[in-house]
């Protein structure tokens, strides 16, 4: 059996949620949790018994006795008090997603949140949930951390590897439409992930007859999606209502792009993707051996650069050093339960220079921190010094890193403060409104220069070389 069959009969299960529990059972699909006193949702699984998740993370408890494969109890290790919320990378119909800090890793995730008591959004809840609790590893997939709940807004977030170079509707929003090699590349890896999660928008005919459905509506959605990034347009009237979408979908013929504007290949591929009848759609094998895949199967095609070449880089860097910049101050200006996880900032060839010394490695960069933290936080809580960032400048470094030069004042108080403009974080106040005399409190000033690498995995950074001045 193919490495794709064996993902496909994993995945099985899993899409046939919005199909309701067995006959006899007492349980509403729409109505499938529990939310015990003290603070945990039980997610209840016809194919995967129950997923538990409270503020410290996600277990599923038992397995279904039929897959003599599944690998039974999971838990993930994802609790709300562990993550930095930076703000809203975007929202849709049924969720918003944000952009996070993981504090113990330091690595930036994305957040979606959905909210456990609309009930037209539980089934989709339940169906991503086991989807990526059960989806097994595989280059390409979006990595799954895991979910919690936050008793106090009733929400569920779910814990994401954050892809830091945009979605395809940020890329068709700037370059209006994307190249054929580009397209053919990157839907080959789509299609080796089995895989393909999709809206309203790019519902199939027979999930909106409501019949029975499997793979084939994946495959339409894929037809539509290409159709749309390499036309730069979406195929039908999308603005009129889901109600006239699915009219269209339905009663209009499938959509073909311009046969003088694109290559056979292409608009073969989307013809096959998008016929009606379900049944004589290709597998994703098949369209893994369509001459639109082969014959760009030996280009030379830079995903990332082609991304890196559609964004500003340098935004990019400036969210990005705003971002690292502010998680570190509030590492060092935060709660001490949070201090101990600044030593996994840096690796064994990070250095630190202060006072006309250097300190290297983690344990004892991490030692001479801890003494200036010590120092600066005074023998009692009104003497406590604490920092304002007032200017932030960055450049690249590098291929991927960046360099960050932060210059502010200390002064007597509990908060880190930031005076420029920046991302601001979850929870903190903010500076405009606080009207405070900022020279009439300053105690000292600090210039601070970072370089930032990128670590071996998608969204994390550590400190390779760190200087610090301060002037009393």
């Amino acid at each position: 059996m193919s490495g794709l069959e064996e993902l496909r009969k994993k995945l099985a299960p899993l899409f046939d949620a919005e199909k309701g529990f067995s006959a006899g059972s007492t349980l509403d699909p729409y109505d499938s949790y529990m939310l015990s006193d003290g603070g945990t949702v039980n997610l209840l699984s016809r194919s995967y018994g129950v997923y538990n998740i409270n503020e410290l993370g996600l277990q599923k408890c038992t397995s279904s006795p039929v897959d003599e494969t599944d690998q039974g109890e999971k838990t993930y290790r994802c609790a709300s008090h562990e993550m930095r919320i930076f703000g809203a990378i975007g929202s849709g119909a049924s969720s918003v997603v944000q952009r996070a800090m993981h504090i113990p890793s330091h690595r930036i995730l994305a957040l979606k949140k959905i909210n456990i008591f609309e009930k037209e959004k539980r089934q989709q809840l339940l169906t991503e949930i086991r989807t990526l609790c059960e989806a097994p590893c595989s280059e390409g997939l979006v990595e799954f951390h895991g979910a919690f709940y936050s008793p106090d807004s009733g929400q569920i977030s779910i814990a994401l590897e954050y892809m830091d170079g945009g979605s395809l509707a940020d890329i068709l929003r700037l370059k209006k439409s994307i190249p054929e090699p580009v397209l053919s590349s990157m839907f080959q890896k789509l299609l080796q992930c089995a895989t393909f999660v999709g809206t309203v928008t790019y519902m199939s005919p027979e999930r909106i007859r409501n019949e029975s459905y499997s793979y084939p509506a994946d495959i339409w959605s894929l037809g539509l999606a290409l159709f749309e990034c390499g036309t730069g347009e979406f195929p039908y009237m999308a603005n009129e209502g889901p109600v006239n979408l699915m009219l269209q979908i339905l009663d209009d013929p499938s959509p073909s792009p311009p046969k003088h504007k694109f290559s056979p290949e292409f608009c073969l591929f989307i013809d096959a993707c998008l016929q009606k009848d379900a049944d004589a759609r290709p597998t994703a094998e098949q369209l893994l051996s369509h001459p639109f895949i082969k014959k760009h199967e030996h280009d030379t095609v830079d995903l990332a650069a082609f991304v890196r070449s559609v964004f500003d880089p340098t935004q990019r860097l400036k969210d990005l050093a705003d971002m690292l910049t502010l998680h570190y101050y509030l590492l060092f200006d935060g709660p001490d339960e949070n201090w101990p996880h600044a030593r996994t900032l840096y690796n064994e060839d990070s250095t630190f220079s202060f006072s006309g010394k250097q300190f290297v490695g983690p344990n004892d960069i991490h030692a001479k921190l801890s003494s200036i933290r010590g120092t600066l936080a005074g023998d009692w809580p009104p003497e406590k010094l604490v920092h304002v960032v007032e200017k932030l400048q960055c450049r690249a470094h590098g291929q991927d890193g960046v360099a960050i030069r932060v210059s502010g004042s200390f002064i007597i108080g509990n908060q880190f403060l930031i005076c420029g403009d920046g991302l601001q974080v979850e929870g903190m106040p903010n500076f405009k409104d606080l009207s405070i005399d900022i020279p009439s409190k300053r105690m000292g000033t600090f210039q601070e220069q970072f370089i930032m690498e990128p670590g071996n995995v998608i969204g994390h950074y550590f400190i390779a070389k760190q200087e610090l001045y301060i002037i009393q």
